[in-house]
């Protein structure tokens, strides 16, 4: 074979054994591509079960005769990944130090907040992606001072300082934020010395439109740098849960369709979206009211996949979860190896909802039956009725019920009383959280813990590069994985040398 044959036939086995083992992936045109327009969002607490729950839950709506799930949107994308999400001190980590991993790559102690293990200010991804050029947006349902937001924007050694991390916010110079409120505008809670600038103040000062209600937000227009507070604000100055939404609310999806509104140009942009009461629900135990904002959640999702349409080559797109919350099973020793996910449709309202209705009831010395005729109008669970129907409480479901109204009307449901208390309600209204442990277990749904778990969470992707998140990898990979994407520098910024 002369020389030149020799060279045909090694390119002609080079390019065979390219495609046979996938190589070629890696030089095809999306992969090559520049995410010009990257999208990360990131379900708070939102672990395999809770994601899988709800896919349980839209199979039951459909009228599925047979166990089956729906897929959420992003569960389809084409790129499936496992990540890691322990923090530097602990296996379980806080929103803030799974934050600051994907915002910045490195591990940090669970509050920490931008800065590493000692305290260091870190550069996040979104803060390179401003001076790269790239508009920025900042959005969740929770408040925009709390963890996940903070670590895009703000460094503290803890989450707790809102005050300073609101002030940060001001002084980013990103394009948009939208969600919920400040808990501590004023510094209140703050330990800073000295006379204190209102935050929302110094957000108009910095140039941000900073509104707060619907109309405001509908008319605002590319070319201004945004601030949207949300005008229903539920607790902790976060937005509504899903479920107990009213008509013309201002939505998660809504929130970002208006991002991109207001992102969208030549240069590119980058937003990270949350979906934060995914985590307050399971926190409550609540697995409706985190199964309803996990499918508000994939309707903001939709707003990205919608827009990855028209530009496919130039966006990227990523879902994630920081941790799981809960321990949330899919399965309950009382239902053996059935599930029941039609019977959480007796559930009207979130566990919040429920509680503000009781705390009214109870200022009237209420009888049990009354509180019953809330639970059965609520939940859909029945003090009477045909022994066959499931929605009708067994003796045992009767008397846990009784004991925990008398406990709540008490008031005796405090963290610091006992270890038994706490595991029994978790701080919570002792009421509520025993309706929603009997709705869920009828389900077949149950919980391990009031607080976050250890275990890997799912990452899919789709769009440029998005090969690149299939595996097994760590959450501090993802910010990695971004800024190779999209061609910033692949690698840990320290503040002091970002100049």
């Amino acid at each position: 074979m002369d020389c030149r044959n020799r060279k045909q036939f090694l390119a002609r086995l080079l390019l065979a054994l390219a495609v046979a083992g996938g190589v070629l992936v890696l030089g095809s045109t999306e992969a090559m591509a520049k995410a010009k327009y990257v999208f990360l969002f990131i379900g708070d607490g939102m672990g395999l079960p809770q994601s899988n729950a709800a896919e349980m839950y839209k199979a039951s709506l459909a009228g599925f005769d047979k166990p089956g799930i729906v897929k959420l949107n992003f569960n389809e994308f084409p790129a499936q990944g496992m990540t890691t999400t322990y923090s530097i001190d602990s296996l379980i980590t806080d929103s803030a130090a799974a934050g600051t991993a994907m915002a910045s790559g490195v591990k940090t102690t669970n509050a920490g907040v931008g800065v590493d293990g000692r305290n260091k200010p870190v550069k996040t991804i979104a803060e390179m992606a401003r001076d790269a050029g790239y508009k920025v947006g900042i959005v969740s349902s929770v408040s925009l001072d709390h963890a996940t937001p903070a670590a895009f924007y703000a460094h503290q050694p803890t989450r707790k300082n809102m005050y300073e991390i609101s002030m940060e916010l001001s002084k980013s110079g990103f394009d948009y934020f939208a969600g919920g409120g400040l808990v501590d505008p004023e510094g209140k809670k703050s330990k800073m010395q000295g006379e204190k600038v209102n935050a929302i103040e110094a957000a108009r000062k910095a140039g941000y439109a900073v509104v707060n209600d619907v109309a405001g937000f509908k008319a605002l227009k590319p070319g201004q740098k945004a601030m949207f507070i949300n005008p229903r604000l539920q607790d902790s100055q976060a937005m509504a849960y899903a479920m107990d939404n009213a008509h013309g609310d201002v939505t998660l999806a809504d929130l970002t369709a208006k991002g991109i509104e207001l992102l969208d140009n030549k240069k590119g942009f980058f937003m990270m979206v949350e979906g934060g009461k995914i985590d307050w629900a399971c926190h409550a135990n609540d697995a409706l009211a985190s199964i309803k904002d996990t499918l508000a959640f994939e309707d903001a999702v939709a707003k990205a996949i919608a827009f990855y349409k028209k530009h496919p080559k130039d966006t990227l797109i990523i879902v994630t979860g920081d941790h799981e919350t809960g321990g949330l099973t899919l399965g309950f020793a009382g239902t053996k190896y059935e599930s029941h996910f039609s019977r959480l449709n007796g559930q009207k309202v979130s566990y919040v909802a429920f509680d503000e209705k009781f705390e009214a009831l109870k200022k009237t010395n209420p009888r049990f039956e009354q509180a019953m005729a809330m639970v059965e109008q609520d939940f859909g669970l029945k003090a009477t009725g045909d022994a066959k129907d499931p929605m009708v409480l067994k003796d045992y479901e009767m008397a846990s019920l009784k004991d925990a109204f008398a406990r709540t009307l008490a008031g005796d449901y405090e963290k610091s009383k006992n270890d038994q208390e706490y595991l029994l309600y978790g701080g919570y209204n002792p009421f509520s959280v025993t309706v929603t442990h009997i709705l869920n277990q009828k389900a077949g749904l149950a919980w391990t813990s009031y607080s976050h778990t250890g275990v890997p969470v799912l990452t899919t992707a789709i769009g440029a590069g998005s090969e690149k998140f299939n595996g097994f990898y760590d959450n501090t990979d993802l910010f990695l994985k971004m800024t190779e994407n999209m061609g910033l520098k692949s690698k840990i910024i320290y503040l002091s040398q970002a100049n």
